[in-house]
């Protein structure tokens, strides 16, 4: 129930993101209307048509993804005719007579009532415009989706979101009733106060179609929704079991039973090993990491995973990887490979390229680890970076469980290089960004993304934190943009010590050379695992590049980079 709930919170805290400013004034402008004929059919079409966008955009494809910006155009060219009607009541009812006459039948009233229909009608438009506007929680549930596929888990949770999103206009529909009743009572101004709705549902559609609600209100943003929802996130995050003392007089395990372990089939591949069943691991500690080679927090756990495997490998413990893959370039076999050897990953790898062993563990996260026992059932799992020592003993206890003597409490320590280094949590105030535009936020380039087509943009003269943008010819698809001409830029604004990017070249695989500055210099010492002092690199291959690792004070700078060649495939920041 606690994942229902954080999508329907995650649903209310919409209201307050900087693109929703511009649909208020059409929520305001049926304020003086009755709530059960009027508000409640506008909540209720909202709901239903930011629901089923929001499904068909986990599930539909590319072609849903322009079904929907049609579907914006349509919900514009609608709150321009009802912003219009606010300005001139003649215009109003002459346009509107069909429509209450149709809903009056439907409801059995006479016609001069606030029409159902029309707000029905409203409602939808308003999902339409809403269903974009949305955080962290709505990006994690439409990826779940996609990922999982079509299902009734996925469909209730974006309904939760969008009940959680009417829930909020309700209360904002509502207190603008007792606004706009007092205003009325206290000023005898109605029919200025319906124009001025008018002209801020007009202004409200040109803010849209410019596409300022996603650029240039964000630089006005009274409320941090992303960072409030990402807090909201670990608050409710499935507890972790912890292990627990084992009670030597009834020799109760410490470590509870979690159910069996799921068979490891529908592998596209293995690499380092012949396919391994559940069956052929009975009598062994199992330790299953479902890790992606572009992840950061997956780099970073390796090298304990890897430690364990040659720590504990004599004592009977058995270490599968699971690649499950997040973009679209890590499901090709080639790249896996290479990455595996890269990495120097010597057990077994499962290639998990169409998510079957992902959804046997009913898994959710990158990394995530599962200690099997010697019976084959699940007794341990951790998600995520941390923790490490607790994993380790848990390790030792299955092992001793499973006949093994002499096995020391110590634990072993780790000093990754380059992206696999632990990260400073301390003072790190950056989160992951992507660039495709399904899941981008606190884009801040001076024009509006162009969906899957080629446009020039151009950087703003300062970044806020945590904002980026493009500069150059780019094509920004869902999941990452691609530069179509020389010299093309993207900045970002952060506060971490380090920044890594998810790039990749063109289909051609010909390396593309980039420049790195932070804040209009080279990066000098501060340069990352794969630049140089002067800046310079070289894309060479789709995985995550180290481009600045700090060695002084962390503090909010400004990070550039401009690609000299064309064909780069941008995807993702993320930060350490």
């Amino acid at each position: 129930m606690l994942i229902y709930l954080l999508a329907f919170v995650g649903g209310v805290l919409t209201i307050l993101s900087p693109c929703i400013l511009p649909v208020l004034p059409f929520v305001f402008a049926r304020a003086d209307q009755p709530f059960r004929r009027s508000g409640l059919p506008l909540l209720a079409g909202m709901a239903l048509t930011f629901s089923l966008v929001a499904i068909a955009a986990a599930f539909g494809g590319h072609w849903v993804v322009r079904l929907n910006q049609g579907g914006r155009y349509a919900a514009m060219v609608i709150f321009l005719v009802l912003g219009i009607t606010l300005l001139f009541p003649a215009l109003a009812e002459a346009l509107t007579r069909p429509l209450v006459r149709a809903g009056s039948r439907l409801q059995g009233g006479p016609a001069t009532e606030a029409g159902v229909g029309k707000s029905l009608v409203l409602g939808i438009s308003t999902g339409l415009l809403w269903a974009p506007c949305a955080g962290p929680i709505l990006g994690l549930i439409l990826t779940g989706a996609a990922i999982q596929g079509p299902g009734v888990r996925s469909s209730l949770l974006l309904l939760s979101f969008a009940c959680g999103a009417a829930t909020s206009l309700g209360v904002a529909l509502l207190a603008g009733s007792k606004v706009f009743s007092l205003l009325k009572r206290s000023l005898s101004f109605e029919a200025w106060i319906r124009r001025g709705l008018g002209v801020a549902v007009i202004l409200g559609v040109v803010t849209i179609a410019l596409g300022w609600d996603t650029a240039l209100l964000t630089k006005f943003s009274f409320v941090n929704t992303a960072k409030a929802e990402t807090h909201l996130v670990a608050a409710l995050r499935p507890a972790q079991p912890r292990l627990l003392p084992v009670n030597s007089a009834t020799s109760e395990p410490a470590l509870p039973d979690q159910g069996p372990m799921p068979e490891l089939e529908g592998a596209a591949a293995w690499l380092n090993s012949r396919p391994v069943s559940s069956k052929s691991l009975r009598g062994k500690v199992v330790l299953i990491d479902f890790w992606t080679y572009s992840c950061i927090n997956c780099l970073r756990a390796l090298p304990y995973v890897e430690g364990w495997a040659a720590k504990y490998k004599d004592a009977g413990l058995v270490v599968i990887g699971v690649h499950t893959p997040e973009f679209a370039f890590e499901k090709e076999r080639a790249n896996v490979e290479k990455a595996v050897g890269d990495l120097k990953v010597t057990y077994p790898v499962a290639i998990d390229s169409d998510y079957k062993i992902w959804q046997a563990f009913h898994n959710e996260y990158w990394p995530a680890h599962y200690f099997i026992d010697g019976k084959g059932r699940i007794r341990y799992h951790h998600f995520g970076e941390g923790e490490y020592a607790e994993s380790e003993h848990v390790i030792q206890e299955l092992l001793k469980e499973n006949g093994v003597k002499s096995l020391s409490g110590d634990v072993i320590h780790v000093a990754g290089n380059g992206a696999e280094a632990a990260p400073d949590n301390g003072d790190a105030r950056s989160m992951e960004t992507y660039i495709g535009y399904h899941r981008a936020q606190n884009y801040a380039s001076a024009e509006p993304i162009a969906k899957d087509s080629r446009k020039t943009y151009s950087l703003l003269p300062r970044l806020s934190l945590n904002q980026w943008g493009l500069a150059g010819s780019w094509k920004v698809g869902s999941e990452s943009a691609v530069l179509e001409a020389p010299s093309g830029k993207i900045a970002f604004r952060f506060h971490a010590r380090d920044l890594h990017l998810v790039l990749g070249p063109s289909k051609s695989g010909k390396p593309i050379r980039f420049m790195v500055r932070l804040d209009g210099t080279p990066p000098g010492a501060d340069h990352g695992g794969d630049t140089d002092a002067t800046g310079a690199g070289t894309v060479q291959g789709h995985r995550l590049y180290q481009l600045i690792r700090q060695k002084g004070p962390v503090e909010d700078r400004t990070f550039e980079i401009e690609f000299l060649d064309p064909g780069v495939q941008a995807f993702a920041f993320t930060f350490g």
